[in-house]
């Protein structure tokens, strides 16, 4: 197994149907435009030549965070939940953000996903606060 960054666009459409579980509503063309932004970092793990989770970080500094990575997407393909990947995922993430400067990594969730929330807790992050969002 090994976790590596997905620069190319070629590398990047591979993770398209894994974001795609996590983002139903998104179009494949869109999920692989937003892959693709300079500030966006995506990272694939693999088993062997197969893709089989990936995540996908921004590095920001706000007031509230000073420097940190935002951890935008996790996902691992449905059929490799639960053999630890999202956990090696993460590892890799924070590793990286901890050699870039950040000081923390955060993340939103949904309100209802108790058992994300749940996976992130095992990995030592806290919920300090919400994210509120208006549509308009």
């Amino acid at each position: 197994m090994d976790t590596r960054v997905l620069e190319t666009e070629s590398e990047r459409r591979l993770a398209v149907p894994i974001l795609r579980q996590l983002w139903t509503d998104a179009d494949p063309a869109s999920v692989l435009s937003w892959t693709g932004s300079d500030d966006y970092h995506l990272f694939g793990r693999f088993d062997g030549r197969t893709l089989i989770g990936v995540a996908g970080v921004l590095e920001a500094h706000h007031l509230h965070h000073v420097r940190h990575a935002w951890l935008y997407d996790l996902v691992v393909d449905g059929p490799r939940r639960g053999e630890g990947h999202g956990t090696a995922l993460v590892d890799d993430v924070e590793s990286w953000a901890t050699d870039r400067g950040c000081e923390y990594v955060a993340l939103a969730s949904p309100a209802l996903k108790d058992g994300v929330h749940e996976f992130y807790e095992r990995n030592g992050y806290e919920t300090w606060g919400y994210v509120i969002e208006k549509e308009l």
